[in-house]
């Protein structure tokens, strides 16, 4: 059946701003559907209020209304817009329970707007455990023994019951949320509390536990007349126990008998089918006993998931994309391919290549947090490794993370402590892995380790198998090294450093033995099909094998790096920056190059790019690309800390660094040398000083007078400063600090207690300056501008500081020979300005001033970089009207037990903006009325 030719506009309903448990997967899954849908010339009209993603851009919608995620908004958009249907699937939990909400009004209803790719029954059978768990025994599924409670008083007869150990589940909760595994009765009372508070219905599921079975995942698509694919398995590294979203994932599934796979198949299928004739996508996870092969049915849920984003970076087959064209009547023998262009969409990914995901946590951000991993989800991304096997893929994954390790081991930082390795084993962490790795290498039986975690042996054999490895090749010296050792330790995943810390030698050394050796890298297609049919995207990964497949063209090309993994400090903004980077270089006629390793993300879709390389943002994985593309250029200043950290390495390689030079980049991060630079031009700064240990500390705080701020250089979200006020906590903090052997010095600055805090970004061109917002905080100094609440233009600073720092902007710009972006960050006391840092790159609050001034000034600014344009070639005209307030959002109740306190380390995982006419707007004046409650030091 062809597209229903009724439905004209659609309005998608986006996510909301980024919490834990629901991340930038739904950005990327809404602005697939919004091109699917465009393609189909469908007027797509979009509401979400997260400013710092492309979902909410121009680029993707025909109408963007960046307001709460509200029924009131929603009718506000319904008065303006004739909208046929609503598709409420691509926003995650946020947008279905608003759906729901709208649906229960008769929003839908008195507008005449229909429901697609869901329907509300289905959504309602998954939600609702009793009901889920009704349908799961009429249709012959196994489910855990349990029971619905909607009082304390229910839930404590079924435990009985039932027995322990239990596990309880809150209803309509997104990321685990409220649940939790109870063994004693002893916990009981309290878990059974917890669970009925955080279900907005007050109903929560007591059922048996099965913790330790092993947990698995399905992608499955259907379209209307009941043709069903299984785009993607994927397996839980980590046993039931921990939420999928901190669950180590595999794709393919690697332990699973074909025979328990079918059965599985067969199982999903027909979930999907019982909870309604829904066209679209779905996600089905079981969980098998590792003995018997029993298999339970855990939840379904009817949009795309976290997962769906994975299984489509991980296979190429892009699941929103198609999931939109069903939801609008297509069939899947109607559509094709994405990836081959000439296949059939109603075609089984097939995979020759292994996908590793591995979460990235942010626990350091969070003293006193239960670092435990439970049912409740608390990692704030992830990267994905590909490779030809399970190690190989695994390794990559590691050296994405970005937590100063080189991959899985061989890097000198393993944990000794028998004792704490056993502990971590038995109660998962987000270093367990790192810890089973530690374990094989002290020696303690692969018995124990398997009892303790409860983890596949075959999984674990693969991480033994490392350690032999590693043991044979510790054996030689470089020049003795054997040539098939050294390629099976590439063709594992090892990095070149990895390699030399075995051997005791320089990386640079490692890097040339294996290329006098011919141990190249070589660059494979994701094809969707195992390369039986050919595929017309070039979506690559590397390894050490026979063919490339990657063909280098003689265009001029540039490399976009990205900014990895999310993390909070480092999130969404800098990805809308790098996808906005590639769409400016394309439009100067460049061939376009992105190199990304996370999968939640806009910038690792096959589309975007020219050429996507789905590869660790680390060294060695950049530079082998760099020498197979010969680009003009690398841009470094859209991916955040991380690409920036790179400039360096690649000024010393002799690439060329686009835009802003490396020498000016390192100005900025060199506290001495850019305040001898303040100096030069005349302008303030507070009283600060560099020490190298504690004595010097002290001394130096005599000299500059306390408060002060303490803190690294080179650091990203403010990570590990502190204020201070007497001797003996700076003396605490920066032995802390020394510990931690920080890169680069310590610095100690004055702290400016009172003072007002505000920033400026702009686009420099080496000689004109053009400053594209300037931002007032409404939180005094001292708390971190990630989370603070800021008001674009700035509401009460008054025409002489607002002078000075625009003076102040131009000439930091000027004498930094910036060319694209810089941010600023400026503390007002008494009405004199004074100069807190500058990042000559994009920042955080670049999206969000593009948002609301309604101009796509990252465009302008790549092609300052690229030398395409001046700042003078460009007509800006910014729409001003009223304030728009940056709103940042955290997701303590994750962590129940952490200090609420704001400071100088950013916490914030997420932002949404929110527009007010005039300054007498009730939603201001209470937020101004709150500006000092939450300071901490």
């Amino acid at each position: 059946m062809p597209k229903d030719s009724s439905i004209k506009s659609v309005l998608i309903i986006g996510s909301g701003p980024i919490i834990i448990g629901q991340a930038c997967e739904f950005d990327y899954s809404g602005s697939q559907a919004a091109k699917s849908l465009r393609e189909e010339g469908i007027e797509v009209t979009l509401i979400n209020s997260n400013p710092a993603t492309i979902m909410t851009d121009p680029v993707t919608a025909d109408n963007v209304y960046l307001l709460p995620l509200t029924k009131k908004s929603i009718k506000e958009v319904l008065e303006k817009h004739d909208i046929d249907a609503v598709l409420p699937t691509q926003g995650g939990q946020t947008a279905l329970n608003l759906a729901i909400e709208c649906d229960k009004s008769g929003i839908w209803e008195k507008y005449g707007v229909k429901i697609i790719g869901v329907d509300i029954n289905a959504i309602e059978t998954t939600e609702d455990r009793e009901k889920f768990r009704l349908k799961m025994a009429e249709i012959g599924v196994n489910t855990c023994k349990g029971e619905t409670a909607t009082s304390f008083l229910k839930g404590k007869e079924i435990a009985q019951e039932i027995g322990f150990p239990l596990v309880i589940r809150p209803s309509y909760t997104l990321g685990g949320f409220g649940g939790g595994f109870v063994d004693k009765p002893e916990d009981f009372d309290k878990a059974l509390n917890a669970g009925l508070q955080a279900s907005p219905i007050h109903e929560v599921l007591v059922e048996q536990s099965i913790m330790g079975w092993k947990e698995y995942e399905l992608e499955l698509l259907r379209d209307n007349i009941g043709n069903i694919i299984i785009i993607c398995s994927i397996e839980n590294f980590d046993p039931m126990g921990v939420h999928t979203g901190d669950s180590i994932t595999v794709a393919p599934a690697m332990t699973l008998p074909d025979t328990v796979y079918q059965q599985m198949r067969d199982l999903a299928k027909r979930m999907m089918n019982a909870i309604g004739q829904f066209a679209g996508g779905c996600n089905v996870q079981f969980s098998v006993h590792p003995e018997t092969d029993e298999i339970v049915g855990i939840e379904i849920n009817p949009r795309v998931s976290r997962s769906s984003a994975l299984a489509s970076k991980a296979t190429g087959y892009p699941i929103a994309k198609i999931a939109a064209k069903l939801a609008i009547g297509y069939n899947l023998d109607e559509l094709k391919n994405q990836i081959t262009k000439t296949t059939s969409a109603f075609f089984e990914p097939a995979l020759d290549y292994v996908i590793v995901k591995i979460p990235r946590w942010n626990f350091d951000k969070f003293p006193g947090s239960d670092r435990k991993l439970g049912l409740q989800m608390k990692s704030v991304g992830e990267a994905m490794g590909i490779g030809r096997n399970f190690q190989e893929a695994l390794q990559k994954a590691c050296q994405s993370l970005e937590i100063k390790r080189n991959g899985l081991g061989a890097d000198g930082r393993e944990l000794k402590d028998q004792q704490e390795i056993l502990y971590s084993l038995e109660n998962p962490s987000w270093n367990r892995l790192f810890h089973i790795y530690d374990a094989f290498k002290l020696g303690i039986p692969f018995k124990t380790i398997q009892k303790l975690t409860k983890i596949d042996p075959w999984f674990l054999h693969q991480i033994e198998e490392l350690i032999y490895l590693e043991n044979k090749i510790s054996a030689f010296t470089l020049d003795s090294l054997p040539r098939h050792l050294l390629k099976e330790a590439k063709e594992k995943g090892y990095a070149d450093r990895q390699i030399a810390h075995l051997l005791k030698c320089l990386e640079s050394e490692v890097y040339q033995k294996r290329n006098d050796e011919g141990i190249k890298r070589v660059y494979k297609l994701v094809d969707t099909c195992a390369a039986e049919f050919e595929a017309q995207t070039p979506y690559y990964y590397s390894s050490f094998d026979q063919e490339n497949e990657s063909i280098s063209s003689d265009r001029k090309k540039i490399v976009v790096l990205g900014s990895g993994p999310n993390r909070i400090g480092q999130g969404i903004e800098f990805d809308y920056s790098c996808v906005h980077g590639v769409l400016a270089a394309k439009e100067c006629g460049y061939e376009t190059i992105m190199i990304n390793c996370n999968p939640e993300t806009v910038s690792t879709d096959f589309d975007v790019a020219d050429k996507l390389y789905f590869e660790p943002v680390f060294w060695e994985h950049i530079y082998d690309i760099i020498l197979h593309e010969k680009p003009e250029g690398v841009i470094v200043q859209l991916g955040g800390q991380t690409a920036l950290k790179l400039a360096e390495k690649l000024s010393r390689y002799g690439i060329k660094v686009i835009g802003t030079s490396y020498e000016a980049l390192d100005l900025a991060e060199d506290r001495g040398r850019f305040s001898d630079l303040l100096k030069e031009q005349g302008i303030p700064y507070p009283q600060y000083g560099t020490i190298e240990d504690a004595e010097e500390a002290i001394e130096l705080s005599k000299e500059i007078g306390f408060p002060l701020l303490v803190r690294p250089s080179y650091v990203l979200g403010g990570q590990s400063m502190k204020i201070v006020i007497n001797e003996q906590e700076m003396e605490e903090h920066v032995v802390n600090l020394l510990k931690e052997k920080t890169d680069g010095k310590i610095l100690l600055d004055h702290f400016l207690e009172g003072a007002i805090e505000a920033e400026a970004d702009a686009i420099c061109d080496g000689t004109d300056v053009y400053i594209i917002g300037i931002m007032q905080h409404i939180e005094p100094a001292g708390i971190h501008s990630g989370d603070s609440y800021a008001v674009l233009p700035p509401y009460n600073l008054g025409d002489f500081v607002i002078r000075q720092i625009e003076e102040y902007t131009i000439k930091i710009a000027k004498a930094l020979e910036t060319v694209g972006l810089i941010n600023i960050q400026f503390a007002i006391k008494d009405d004199k300005v004074y100069i807190i840092e500058a990042n000559p790159r994009a920042s955080r609050t670049v999206p969000f001033i593009c948002k609301a001034y309604r101009e796509p000034y990252v465009n302008y600014a790549t092609k300052v970089m690229l030398g395409a344009k001046k700042v003078k070639d460009f007509d800006f005209k910014p729409y001003k009207h009223g304030y728009a307030i940056k709103e940042p959002v955290f997701s303590f109740h994750k962590f129940p037990n952490v200090n609420k306190e704001l400071g100088p380390e950013m916490k914030s995982t997420g932002e949404a903006i929110y527009f007010i006419d005039d300054l007498m707007d009730d939603y201001f004046l209470e937020i101004y009325a709150e500006r000092n409650l939450y300071l901490s030091r």
